[in-house]
């Protein structure tokens, strides 16, 4: 085992060597077989390699709250816009017609609430239930560092290897407790610790200063988190950095329910992450889109 006096940080990042995808267009994801890859290519777009994933799974452990009150009203008719749903079997089944057709990334842990420990949580979904919903992919987090982080990554563990026996990839998403840091440093390791484990992408936070190493270090694609509700010009921004810097899509809940114009919020996204537009250029478009509505 490595001398845990002697760790160095990484250097050679090789930013001048993109990661090979040219037998699929996915980093990391090369050597799945052909169900593995055909839901992938149900998450991520073929022509861009990447995603808007509208998440709301807050629910789980967060209750009710702003936005969310309602998923029939509120997010219902934001689902058809949406490349990908990141969602719980319940909030799927009571709220999401069937026919929206759109992939669904399933939420697949829970246990714990706002009230309790984060990270003490299991997972909450049968593979035959995931199957039965015809998800694309599952998800649950990953707490490193954290009081229960073991029994987190064994719940990743448990996740991957159900998938890999049915052809349905994980996410394996980096939670981050109360204490903890949230610089390049702790999700480089979070990061990095999900994907040899074995996750086919992984869900993380966007930071300012080491993003690129991040996903650099990051053997598979990174999706960003959106976090706490920023101001759209902002949201935008961040996502247009963390694309620039590596990032293979977005997931975000509050930025978009959470908008004075979700539809528009949602279709700037997409410009930012699809066709390469910044962030100004995405904000500009979401004041267009408003204006019209």
């Amino acid at each position: 085992m490595a001398d845990l006096d002697d760790i160095k940080d990484g250097k050679d990042w090789g930013r001048d060597r993109p990661a090979d995808t040219s037998r699929f267009f996915l980093k990391g994801n090369a050597h799945q077989d052909w169900g593995m890859k055909a839901r992938l290519s149900q998450v991520f777009r073929p022509d861009t390699g990447r995603t808007v994933m509208l998440a709301f799974d807050h629910g789980y452990f967060q209750g009710p709250t702003t936005g969310l009150e309602r998923l029939d009203l509120t997010i219902a008719p934001l689902a058809e816009h949406a490349d990908v749903l990141m969602c719980t079997r319940g909030g799927l089944r009571s709220s999401i017609p069937p026919e929206a057709g759109k992939p669904v990334v399933l939420r697949c842990s829970a246990g714990n609430s706002i009230l309790t420990e984060l990270s003490n949580e299991l997972v909450s979904v049968d593979i035959e239930d995931a199957i039965r919903l015809g998800a694309s992919a599952m998800a649950a987090q990953v707490y490193i560092g954290a009081e229960y982080e073991h029994k987190s990554i064994a719940n990743v563990v448990k996740l991957i290897d159900a998938g890999t026996r049915y052809g349905i990839p994980t996410m394996a998403v980096t939670g981050v407790g109360k204490s903890m840091a949230r610089d390049a440093r702790y999700f480089g390791l979070a990061t990095r610790i999900a994907a040899e484990i074995g996750a086919q992408f992984v869900k993380s936070y966007y930071v300012e200063e080491g993003f690129e190493r991040i996903t650099l270090g990051c053997p598979v694609p990174i999706v960003i988190a959106g976090g706490k509700k920023l101001p759209e010009r902002e949201a935008l921004e961040m996502a247009y950095r963390a694309i620039d810097q590596g990032a293979a899509g977005v997931d975000m809940g509050r930025n978009v329910f959470q908008s004075i114009d979700p539809l528009a919020m949602l279709a700037a996204l997409a410009a930012v992450v699809h066709e390469g537009r910044t962030g100004a250029e995405g904000y500009e478009l979401f004041q267009d889109l408003k204006a019209k509505a």
